[in-house]
């Protein structure tokens, strides 16, 4: 791996303690908020169908040495790495709301069902926004798995209402090992929030981490500016990175925490991916744009900076990638 860098400092804060972004921190809410929902509620819109790739959770029950990916939605993401199984941003419900009556829904099939999720031992959570961090899905890897969740400052607590234990906070290029899988906090440009109170209290990242001979970057939800770049200076070398290429219309106000997949071939770009998977698409409709118009952007955006497409890929919803062992 690298050789030992300086310290970096963590996350800014504002003066009352809330989290900040490095570079912009667009107020995204008041009028502008207002404005979207109107936007959404008018909107007409199609629903697309899309089918779940056939796997095999046999296989990812027995798996202990071939690293794979399986995409089971939205931020989702079932890793298999060095022998461990590794959760990303577990949504395993069918809507993304703090009631289950209300709230957007799941209009996708779900990759893999949670009886068929194998036993998982790290579970990575970006931030608290209700399409990433589920308080069911949660608890139920609690009570099945007792995995070691990785999560950002400041969102332990939440963990600790319910009676989780096993939970470490991390901050900006903050590290640490957990059943022998090294994660490193990352900075991302988002902002975070459950209700109308908690504002910016915890923190947004993303993760790179580490094990045999792998180097894996999930970027969780973001939008786009230098901190991709500041990550290829600590991470110079990036084995697979999960980048969002969904939510993003109103460019005017979604621009500021989603990027569009133009932008996320800039950041497969920025951080020097060998190969990146797209996520945050095509499972609940959270924006503007057409559900299945982000893969076909993606092509054109790959085509147009000369990329070849087998480098940045899209997975349907339940599909297993493998992946070859690092020389």
């Amino acid at each position: 791996m690298d050789p030992i860098t300086p310290p970096l400092p963590g996350a800014p804060r504002t003066l009352d303690g809330r989290f900040r972004n490095n570079h912009r921190n667009d107020p995204h809410g008041g009028k502008s908020l207002l404005k979207f929902m109107r936007q959404m509620r008018a909107a007409r819109w199609t629903r697309p169908t899309f089918e779940r790739a056939p796997n095999d959770p046999g296989f990812l029950a027995r798996n202990r040495a071939q690293t794979t990916f399986t995409w089971i939605g939205h931020a989702t993401f079932l890793v298999q790495i060095g022998g461990l199984n590794v959760l990303t941003d577990p949504v395993l419900s069918n809507r993304t709301s703090p009631v289950r009556w209300a709230g957007p829904g799941r209009l996708a099939p779900l990759g893999l069902r949670f009886e068929e999720l194998p036993r998982i031992d790290v579970v990575l959570v970006s931030h608290n926004h209700y399409d990433h961090l589920d308080d069911t899905s949660v608890r139920a890897l609690a009570r099945r798995d007792a995995p070691a969740f990785v999560v950002p400052l400041g969102l332990g607590a939440w963990f600790a209402r319910r009676r989780i234990a096993n939970v470490t906070e991390l901050d900006w290029w903050k590290s640490t090992v957990v059943r022998g899988l090294r994660v490193h906090g990352v900075p991302a440009q988002h902002f975070s929030g459950r209700g109308l109170r908690d504002r910016n209290r915890s923190l947004w990242c993303g993760f790179v981490y580490e094990r045999a001979g792998q180097r894996h970057y999930f970027a969780g939800d973001t939008g786009y500016g230098p901190d991709f770049a500041d990550i290829r200076k600590r991470f110079a070398s990036i084995d697979v990175a999960m980048i969002p290429i969904g939510a993003y219309d109103p460019r005017d106000f979604m621009r500021p925490v989603h990027v569009d997949p133009e932008e996320a071939v800039r950041i497969h770009r920025d951080v020097g991916s060998k190969l990146s998977l797209g996520m945050h698409w095509g499972t609940f409709r959270l924006t503007l744009e057409p559900m299945d118009e982000p893969p076909r952007r993606l092509a054109a955006a790959l085509a147009s900076a000369g990329i070849a497409p087998e480098s940045f890929r899209v997975l349907a919803h339940g599909e297993t990638l493998p992946i070859p062992d690092t020389p």
